[in-house]
């Protein structure tokens, strides 16, 4: 593997062994043929929509394979296999948009190559050796460092970029001027050969298209939650039964404290959940109490020390270590929107 797509690279210049983060070779591996494959869908659609065809199903896939493939968003090899099983589906279906487009307009669809045709192998393994070929190493050894370091920049930021849309899809706010983003983006990086000139220009561009994703998710929270008020956040705990919800999803949040409204259960955020707390739409909840522990690369020993259930969703999940003390263990988790829900039982002590 070669990851150094996250600050916690090991030694500041990737990982090779096994991720910072608790991401294992093999699943490292298979996102870097997940972001290949998705690359071959994005070359079919990005031409469709050139003939005004569009698939909101390609679409939508195409933002979820992306977000998959963040840092500490996914451990599984055998969900990175079903991502790329469903990819070469949704290839497919995008070849087949383009296609039909093309004869729709009297036109001869172009012969495309590379991740447009790219060949799966039939199992797991077979999957994995071709992703140990993809790798960001490998761009560096074919391009040279400056232009597959180039490369890398757009790549991550539309990974970044990708979290946000999939977080406003949730909420039900799209744009289909932001999706056929995605498509040219990967379709751009698709390509076979680079100048350094027209990488920088696409970086650029792509810091742009980042903020017009952050409006939209910015306008899906709002409209759902109301404007982010200035609020005291409580920072110490409240004796009784308690969840402590981690990530990025502020709809997970909401439907778990109607779920447990009047029973008799604390919620408290943790890391990058802490904004939720300003929001009118959360904050209305009395039940919501506060913020437990600190940033997300600290949940491992935070969450040891919780003594109640955590609801684990989307990203800025660290592998947890099972058991976590004598006794009591936790589930593994796989890719948001998830959770990870555990004992309810046990309650924090008084003040």
């Amino acid at each position: 593997m070669f990851c150094y797509q996250c600050e916690q690279t090991a030694q500041g210049s990737g990982c090779t062994n096994f991720g910072v983060c608790g991401k294992s070779p093999e699943v490292s591996d298979l996102q870097d043929l997940l972001i290949h494959i998705t690359k071959g869908i994005s070359m079919y659609a990005h031409r469709a929509r050139s003939l005004e065809a569009s698939d909101p199903e390609v679409d939508s896939f195409v933002v979820e394979a992306l977000f998959t493939t963040v840092t500490n968003v996914n451990f599984d090899e055998e969900r990175m296999e079903q991502m790329i099983r469903r990819a070469e589906n949704m290839r497919y279906k995008a070849r087949k948009l383009y296609e039909n487009a093309a004869k729709a307009n009297g036109s001869t669809p172009e012969t495309l190559s590379g991740p447009a045709i790219f060949e799966l192998a039939k199992d797991r393994t077979g999957l994995i050796s071709q992703g140990e070929q993809l790798t960001p190493e490998s761009r560096t050894k074919k391009f040279g460092e400056v232009i597959g370091g180039l490369h890398d920049l757009i790549l991550f930021g539309l990974k970044g970029s990708a979290a946000y849309a999939d977080h406003a899809q949730i909420l039900g706010k799209n744009s289909d001027e932001i999706y056929g983003g995605f498509h040219a983006f990967l379709n751009f990086l698709s390509k076979e050969s680079f100048t350094e000139e027209e990488l920088l220009g696409k970086a650029i561009e792509a810091g742009h298209f980042n903020l017009k994703v952050m409006e939209l998710l910015d306008a899906a929270n709002t409209d759902a939650y109301g404007h982010p008020e200035p609020t005291k956040v409580r920072v110490t705990p409240i004796k009784g039964k308690a969840i402590v919800v981690s990530g990025h999803d502020l709809r997970d949040l909401d439907l778990l404290l109607k779920q447990t409204e009047g029973k008799g259960i604390n919620v408290y955020t943790h890391g990058e959940m802490l904004p939720c707390l300003a929001y009118p739409g959360l904050k209305k909840y009395s039940h919501l109490v506060g913020n437990y522990g600190s940033a997300w690369q600290n949940q491992r020993n935070e969450f040891d020390e919780f003594p109640g259930a955590i609801l684990m969703t989307t990203n800025c999940i660290q592998k947890p270590r099972i058991p976590t003390r004598t006794g009591f263990s936790r589930p593994a988790l796989s890719h948001g929107p998830g959770c990870v829900i555990s004992d309810l039982t046990r309650t924090f002590l008084p003040l």
